[in-house]
């Protein structure tokens, strides 16, 4: 990446944060995290040509079915596998151990697998999550989320962080990248440049949380990111995301993407709403 691509992203970032709370939020949203719930209001609403199977069918879209337990074995693995053979989620994301299997026993054309770099802690150096990221994809992956320099994100080191997250975009070539920030570790100003700088470098995402730090995906930093990427980016949503209200609430705020171990719990949810009551 050209030095003043990573440098117009953080500018912009920094306009962004001495904006005023209400012009901030004024954030275009296009994306289909919000199509979505535009249309889960309607259905609320008792909207006559909504079927509760396609919002089923459209949620599962937006969803990373997850598991990333490190010590998964072999056999929890093909239950989880099992398990979302019949969901046509955006992706299942596992450890990069299993990709392969994963990869076999995928059901869902339209299902991702996606596998994680440098994870949880992404205190790798730049040019060996690259080589990390490159072998992944030549073995099938076809999403990648890397966690990047944690440190340097929280020392506003933005050109190391930018080295950092265009090693892991080059060597991804076509396969789209999510940039894990670790939310919970820090303030608004990483939040804000890290994202404008993640998507600078060419990530397809900028991402919450591992599910391993000290906290999980919250409105406010969801919200913070999607107007820090605007239209550019995707914002996945990831950490502690167990019900359909929680990922309702995250696709509200600004995410696109949600990142979860409970997938089929949250779709399940969504089965029990009954519009009709709730009009009532």
């Amino acid at each position: 990446m050209e030095p003043r691509g990573w440098k117009e992203a953080v500018e912009l970032a920094y306009r962004l944060l001495s904006a005023e709370p209400s012009r901030r939020s004024q954030v275009e949203r296009t994306d289909a995290g919000w199509r979505y719930y535009q249309e889960y209001q309607r259905w609320l609403a008792g909207a006559p040509d909504i079927q509760p199977d396609r919002m089923v069918a459209e949620l599962a879209g937006l969803i990373d079915q997850t598991l990333l337990a490190p010590q998964a074995t072999t056999a929890e693995m093909d239950a989880f596998l099992q398990g979302a053979a019949d969901i046509p989620y955006a992706a299942l994301c596992v450890q990069p151990v299993f990709l392969e299997r994963a990869l076999a026993a995928r059901r869902q054309p339209c299902t991702r697998v996606a596998v994680v770099v440098a994870f949880p802690h992404g205190a790798l150096p730049a040019r060996i999550k690259a080589a990390e990221t490159r072998a992944l994809v030549e073995a099938g992956a076809e999403e990648i989320d890397m966690v990047v320099h944690l440190g340097a994100l929280r020392a506003k080191d933005w050109e190391t962080v930018a080295a950092d997250l265009e090693a892991v975009v080059s060597a991804a070539g076509n396969v789209p990248v999510k940039a894990i920030l670790e939310c919970a570790y820090l303030d608004e100003e990483s939040m804000a440049v890290g994202a404008a700088v993640a998507c600078a470098a060419g990530a397809a995402f900028v991402k919450t949380s591992t599910g391993f730090g000290p906290g999980g995906a919250k409105e406010r930093d969801v919200a913070l990111l999607r107007q820090a990427v605007g239209t550019r980016a995707g914002v996945k949503a990831a950490g502690g995301i167990r019900n359909l209200d929680s990922a309702m609430a995250m696709l509200a705020a600004g995410a696109d993407r949600i990142g979860t171990s409970s997938g089929r719990a949250i779709l399940d949810g969504l089965l029990q709403v009954d519009p009709g009551k709730m009009q009532q």
